[in-house]
């Protein structure tokens, strides 16, 4: 990775160290020309206000004597039929054979070219020297030494090429350290997921984690473990509690069979009642069954089935089907006239599981009340005057088979971990209010989005 960005950043700063060169020498190439197209309009119109009478070759040579030019620039005037004069050091231009030609022939208009003069290039304008008439009567060769031009471009490239290079190695230690980290994070990622492949789930990375995607990433690997860890628990609890669940059952029918079979001529009544009682225990290991299966189902993304479904009538169907069960002091509270999207199935059966609790923890002089609260949220409450639950195990009654009553209660444990479960399965959760010798009150609260908005009646709404 550090090779493959290495070489990329380097392409991209040689690019542009070479655009800055090119730009540079492009500039500098454009100013030396515009001070050699000086030279021509200067010769030409200190020549016009020269004295009367005095000739091109004294004026020229005058010109050449007192003329200052730039650094590294030269000048030749050749005049037609005279020797060539040169400024300072100029004599070198006429070895070229290029300048050579144009002091024996004028060109008809300006010409600009690079030429070799000794070891030296130069860059040399050419301008024809013309009377007031326009006949051309010699050339005025201009030239500047390209030796400033290639010092300067080789600072410039210097200079570029030293900042490029401290910025492809700043570059790569960033993206050194950067790596490191993430690589080491992700190697220890990897090693920790090679270690819960074969059941080592104690790893974590909390303690290292920060406010960045690394960090992120540890934090969604500590949690994906937690969760992992937490179902294997579940599950081996799960297993425990249900063969424990299910060995009284068996226990108790093979009792009654093994019993039967010692008898030779059993009485007609005692093989309906053991069969009676196979049949009941067979029965309620059907049912704890079924129940495991609904919880098993209520982590599937499909367990709700939500619908619109009107909350008092809803809650009359229920009230009327919880008051058969037993005879109490029945209450149905004052009732919000909203539409509910549930799944009105599950929701009554969770709330049934709630009056069957209240039922086994009354007596026939005590009151059951049902009342739907709609505030910030909806709420469902079954409330009783019975007995109460104990503080001590009010933190647990919403696991799997805990009950909330005596341990000579009858049931399997798992009524309110399914109550639960339809409150989650909703968006929603369960809370209790008990107190002991007074009376429970449990709660199931869904959000307020379950509530379908009121709509005119031309409105259509498809389900």
């Amino acid at each position: 990775m550090l090779l493959v960005h290495g070489v990329a950043l380097g392409i991209v700063l040689g690019a542009v160290t070479f655009e800055v060169v090119h730009g540079f020498s492009v500039h500098y190439t454009h100013t030396i020309v515009a001070d050699l197209s000086e030279e021509g309009p200067e010769y030409a119109h200190a020549a016009a206000r020269r004295p009367a009478g005095q000739e091109m070759e004294a004026f020229s040579r005058s010109y050449l004597g007192t003329h200052i030019l730039a650094r590294g620039h030269l000048v030749i005037v050749g005049l037609t039929g005279q020797p060539a004069l040169a400024s300072s050091g100029a004599r070198v231009l006429a070895s070229s054979p290029t300048v050579a030609g144009w002091l024996s022939k004028p060109p008809v208009r300006s010409q600009l070219q690079s030429v070799h003069a000794g070891a030296t290039t130069y860059l040399t304008l050419a301008s024809p020297i013309r009377t007031l008439r326009g006949a051309t009567i010699g050339v005025l060769v201009a030239a500047a030494d390209l030796a400033h031009l290639q010092a300067e471009r080789d600072q410039v490239l210097l200079l570029a090429g030293v900042e490029a290079g401290i910025a492809l190695a700043v570059a790569l230690l960033s993206s050194f350290l950067v790596l490191r980290r993430v690589l080491r994070t992700v190697g220890a990622v990897t090693q920790a997921a090679v270690e819960a492949s074969v059941g080592k789930l104690g790893t974590r990375f909390s303690a290292e984690s920060t406010d960045d995607e690394v960090g992120r990433l540890t934090a969604a690997f500590d949690g994906m473990l937690e969760r992992i860890s937490a179902g294997l628990d579940a599950q081996r609890q799960l297993l425990s509690d249900v063969s424990h669940q299910l060995r009284t059952p068996i226990t108790v029918a093979r009792g009654h069979l093994e019993v039967l079979e010692r008898n030779p001529a059993p009485e007609r009544s005692d093989v309906a009642e053991t069969t009676a009682t196979v049949i009941g225990e067979l029965a309620g290991m059907a049912t704890l069954v079924d129940r495991l299966l609904l919880l098993g189902r209520s982590f599937s993304p499909d367990f709700i089935d939500a619908g619109p479904v009107a909350l008092r009538v809803f809650m009359a169907e229920l009230f009327d089907a919880a008051r058969v069960l037993a005879e109490r002091h029945w209450i149905l509270g004052e009732l919000p006239d909203v539409v509910l999207v549930i799944d009105g199935a599950k929701l009554r059966g969770a709330l049934l599981n709630l009056v069957d609790n209240a039922v086994k923890a009354t007596g026939p002089e005590d009151g059951i009340e049902l009342r739907v609260r709609y505030d910030h949220d909806i709420v469902f409450s079954v409330s009783d005057t019975g007995a109460g639950i104990v503080a001590e195990a009010q933190e647990h009654v919403f696991d799997r088979f805990r009950r909330a009553g005596s341990v000579n209660q009858r049931g399997d444990g798992l009524g309110l971990a399914i109550v639960k479960a339809v409150a989650e399965a909703h968006g929603g959760h369960v809370r209790l209010d008990s107190t002991e010798g007074e009376g429970t009150t449990v709660d199931i609260v869904l959000p307020a989005s379950r509530v379908l908005p009121d709509r005119t009646d031309d409105e259509e709404v498809e389900w």
